[in-house]
C-alpha cells in the first residue's frame, strides 16, 4: 500500500512522533493507522512522544559557513535553560553543518540524514536528546545560501549566551564588511522584503485598501484622500523594505543609498528568529500545577 503524505501527517498529529518514524511505522503496518500506532508504542518511542505535544518556542539559531555557502538552522526547546545546555547547542551546530554539507531538499530529508558520518540520523539523535534532557526538542526550519561566483556572503548571529537571531546576506558587488553591516541591520530592523518589487501585488492592494478606509473616515475630498493614501503607503513601504529603511549605523542614510554609494545590490537575505510565529501558551503557575494534579 502506498504511504501518502496525508497518512504520515495524521500519524504524526496523533502520536507526536517524527516524520521518518511515522512513515516507517506505516510501512511496517501496511498502511494500517491503528497498527502503526501500536507498533510505535511497542518500540519504546513513547518516552519522547509524551513530550512532543509541549510547545517548544525557545532554542537557538546555529550557523555553519564554508566554501559551499552559509546555513542557518532553528532548533527549539521548551525552556531557555535547556537552550543553554552544551549538548543542545552542540546538536544544533551539527545539524547546521549537515545542512551546509548535504543541502537537503526539505526538513524530512534533513531529519533522515546521518548527524555524523556513520552515526544515527538527525531524527534519532534528536529523540535521544529529548530523552536525556527531558524536554521537547524540535528541528524547526533551515535555510541554505550557496556560494556563487562574484557574490559576497556574510552572516551575523545575535544573542548571548543563546543566539536567538541569525541572518545571512548575499551581495552583488560590495565587500564582506558591507554585507556583515547589512546582516546586523537586518537582525535589528526586521525588514520583510528586499524592495518594493518583491512585495506581492495582493499585499500592496490590501494595504492600500486599509489606508483608503482610514483616509475616507477623515471626511476629506476624494482628491485629498488619494494623496493621503499614497503618502502613507510610501511611508509604510519604506518601513518594511530593506532598501527603504534608515541604516542603523547612520539613520540619515537609507540602506538603498548606502548600497548605491558602494555600487552594490542585495541579491538575497534570510533572517531566522527563535520562536517566530509559534503560539505560546500563557498559563499561570497555579493553573499549571492544577493541571498536573488533575492529570495525576
Amino acid at each position: 500500500m502506498q504511504i501518502t503524505a496525508a497518512m504520515v501527517k495524521e500519524l504524526r498529529e496523533r502520536t507526536g512522533a517524527g516524520m521518518m518514524e511515522c512513515k516507517k511505522a506505516l510501512q511496517e503496518a501496511g498502511g494500517d493507522m491503528e497498527a502503526a500506532i501500536e507498533l510505535m508504542r511497542k518500540s519504546g518511542q513513547a518516552k519522547a512522544d509524551k513530550k512532543a505535544g509541549r510547545v517548544a518556542a525557545e532554542g537557538v539559531i546555529a550557523v555553519a559557513a564554508g566554501e559551499g555557502g552559509v546555513a542557518l538552522v532553528e532548533v527549539n526547546s521548551e525552556t531557555d535553560f535547556v537552550a543553554k545546555e552544551a549538548d543542545f547547542q552542540a546538536f544544533a551546530q551539527k545539524v547546521a553543518e549537515r545542512v551546509l554539507a548535504a543541502a537537503p531538499a526539505d526538513l524530512e530529508a534533513l531529519l533522515a540524514l546521518p548527524l555524523d558520518d556513520g552515526g544515527p540520523s538527525v531524527e534519532e539523535a534528536r529523540r535521544e536528546l529529548v530523552a536525556r534532557l527531558g524536554e521537547n526538542i524540535t528541528v524547526r526550519r533551515f535555510v541554505r545560501v550557496a556560494a556563487a561566483p562574484g557574490r559576497v556572503l556574510a552572516h551575523y548571529l545575535h544573542g548571548s549566551p543563546v543566539r536567538r537571531i541569525g541572518v545571512v546576506v548575499e551581495l552583488e558587488g560590495g565587500d564582506e564588511a558591507l554585507a556583515r553591516d547589512l546582516a546586523m541591520h537586518i537582525a535589528a530592523s526586521r525588514p520583510q522584503y528586499r524592495d518594493v518589487e518583491d512585495i506581492p501585488a495582493e499585499v500592496l492592494d490590501k494595504e492600500r485598501e486599509i489606508l483608503r478606509a482610514q483616509a475616507e473616515a477623515s471626511g476629506k475630498p476624494p482628491e485629498i484622500v488619494e494623496k493621503m493614501v499614497e503618502g502613507r503607503l510610501r511611508k509604510h513601504l519604506a518601513e518594511i523594505t530593506l532598501v527603504g529603511q534608515p541604516f542603523v549605523k547612520d539613520p540619515d542614510t537609507t540602506v538603498g543609498k548606502l548600497l548605491q554609494q558602494a555600487g552594490a545590490k542585495v541579491a538575497r537575505f534570510e533572517r531566522l528568529e527563535v520562536g517566530e510565529g509559534i503560539e505560546r501558551r500563557s498559563e499561570s503557575f497555579a493553573d499549571e500545577v492544577m493541571a498536573q494534579v488533575k492529570g495525576a
